[in-house]
This record gives C-alpha cells, structure tokens and sequence, in this order.
C-alpha cells in the first residue's frame, strides 16, 4: 500500500485571509493525502510541526505582505533542520516579481488567487 503524502497548511503570521488555505486543505484531503491544518503561525512553529509529523510538503498561505520575509525563513528553518526532502509551497496574492525571489530562497512553487485546485492537487501529488 502506498504511503499517503503528508501536508502541513498554515497561514504565515497574523494573515487573518483563511478561505484560500481552507479550500486548498479540503482539495488534498479529498485527493487523499493526509493534511494537518495549523491556521495562523509563525516560521518556527510550522517547522517544529513538519518534523514531528513528519510531512512531506509544507503549504503557506499570505495576503498580507509577508511572503518576502516569513516564506523563505520556513525555507531555510527546514534546511537548517534536515528537512531538506519537504516541499514547500506558497499561495496567496504574491506579486510576479517576487516568485523568482521566492523560488531561489527555496520555495518549490507559487499559486496565485484563481489558480484552479486541480493544479495544486496535481504538483503535490508529483512533489513526493
């Protein structure tokens, strides 16, 4: 039997938008992965969750401003962690000249508002 994949979703500190990470959180439980919701948190909180439940992806959700700083510091807290094998994904109103920023601080991908779940399903589904 195959494992299923294991997600953590979090808004990234204070965001109080959480629509968009709870549909998201429904689209890969009903996909059948294993999705552990933890609401608003901060990078070191999502991190220590990641490792004790031993995720595979970790997904971000902001629409606050704060994917510049609160993004890549989950990013690197892996690294410095060994978690090197975590996804980590981000969704939110993110502008396109910060995704490049994102991507080489060690997000794997970005997804914008409207962005279809299928889609999110289906990079999930091929990041393990």
């Amino acid at each position: 039997m195959k494992k299923a994949i294991r997600v953590v979703i979090a808004r990234l500190g204070m965001d109080a938008h959480w629509r968009g990470s709870v549909v998201v959180a429904r689209a890969l439980r009903d996909a059948g992965m294993e999705v552990i919701y933890l609401g608003n948190q901060m990078p070191e909180t999502i991190v220590e969750t990641a490792i004790h439940e031993d995720v595979d992806v970790i997904g971000l959700s902001t629409l606050s401003g704060n994917h510049l700083i609160l993004a890549p510091e989950v990013a690197r807290l892996l690294k410095e962690k060994g978690m090197n094998e975590s996804t980590v994904i981000l969704g939110g109103t993110i502008p396109p000249d910060d995704v490049p920023k994102l991507k080489e601080a060690g997000i794997a991908e970005v997804f914008g508002p409207g962005t279809p779940l299928e889609r999110i399903v289906n990079f999930v589904s091929g990041s393990k």
